[in-house]
């Protein structure tokens, strides 16, 4: 079965459940794929959890080596299509940023906050300073923006998902094939859904989609170079440092998006430390007490792993 999946990967792209594909433009390196089954092992990660409700999921990791000529990409179950948390608001983000470059409103277009929208009643970084937002604040798409990427605010994203409308966002994740990813909820109870979204599905993602859209941000392919950069500049700035960041050295730069939620505890982004630059998602179904450490160790194994890689490519 192994022998089969890498064959059909180096043929061009792989079709897994829920009609996932991985484009053409990436490579693949099965060392770099066992090495990764091999931390998951060891860290105990390779096996079902229970989520509650949600019933029975597995990890979804993904990660791109940027340091070769053609993006080289391994994981373990990377189609996997689980509760992404706050990690979907990157898709949020892509398509209020691509209507901005269209002209459809700036970063300085001022935004009414409206109830329901207002939802958090704490904040999800409790050192930032900037109030919870409530109904009747005037606040800029900007500041929305970076509530949302930086702070994880719910309320933003409520505003800025009414902002650029759903099916907006949507038809920009159908325009890269991540299909089943779509963003199909707020961030409220469904009793203060829109019409026609009451009863929707549960938005999903994958580690291969999250990851998939952290590389187009890194070389500038995200909708436009000014989407790209934008959307990049935000999540340099983001605040919670406690998952996958917790493994990383201290030179390292991660530009990224976490997510929490009860049973699940996700971080997507683009490490570079250095010359060396790679992109790592990962989905996890645990709780986030219990996750942070298996963090910790985590990144600092796929670390270690990718700098080896580096030096071993450029002895010379």
């Amino acid at each position: 079965m192994k022998a089969l999946f890498f064959m059909l990967m180096i043929l061009g792209y792989t079709t897994f459940t829920n009609d996932v594909e991985i484009p053409d433009y990436y490579t693949t390196d099965e060392d770099l794929t066992e090495s990764l089954q091999a931390m998951v092992n060891e860290l105990e990660l390779n096996k079902d959890f229970n989520v509650g409700e949600d019933g029975i999921e597995q990890i979804s990791l993904t990660v791109v080596d940027l340091n070769s000529p053609k993006p080289i990409l391994a994981g373990v179950n990377v189609e996997n299509f689980v509760y992404p948390a706050s990690v979907y608001k990157i898709y949020i983000a892509a398509e209020v940023l691509n209507q901005i470059s269209q002209g459809k409103y700036s970063l300085d277009s001022m935004v009414v906050v409206k109830s329901p929208n207002d939802v958090d009643k704490s904040k999800e970084i409790e050192t930032d300073p900037r109030p919870l937002l409530k109904d009747g604040d005037v606040v800029s798409v900007n500041y929305l923006l970076d509530l949302m990427i930086t702070r994880s605010d719910n309320s933003a994203s409520n505003m800025l998902i009414d902002l650029a409308q759903r099916e907006n966002i949507n038809r920009l994740i159908e325009q890269y094939n991540w299909r089943g990813s779509e963003v199909t909820r707020k961030f409220l109870s469904r009793k203060f859904e829109d019409p026609g979204y009451k009863d929707i599905r549960g938005t999903e993602t994958s580690s291969l989609h999250a990851a998939d859209f952290m590389y187009l941000v890194e070389n500038n392919k995200l909708v436009n170079p000014w989407v790209s950069m934008q959307m990049k500049a935000l999540l340099g700035r983001q605040l919670d440092r406690t998952k996958y960041s917790r493994g990383l050295p201290s030179s390292a730069m991660f530009y990224h998006k976490t997510g929490w939620f009860a049973y699940w505890t996700n971080d997507v982004g683009i490490v570079q430390d250095g010359n060396l630059k790679y992109v790592v998602a990962v989905l996890l179904p645990l709780q986030e007490d219990g996750a942070r450490p298996k963090y910790e160790l985590l990144s600092s194994k796929i670390h270690e792993v990718m700098k080896g890689r580096y030096q071993n490519n450029h002895k010379n």
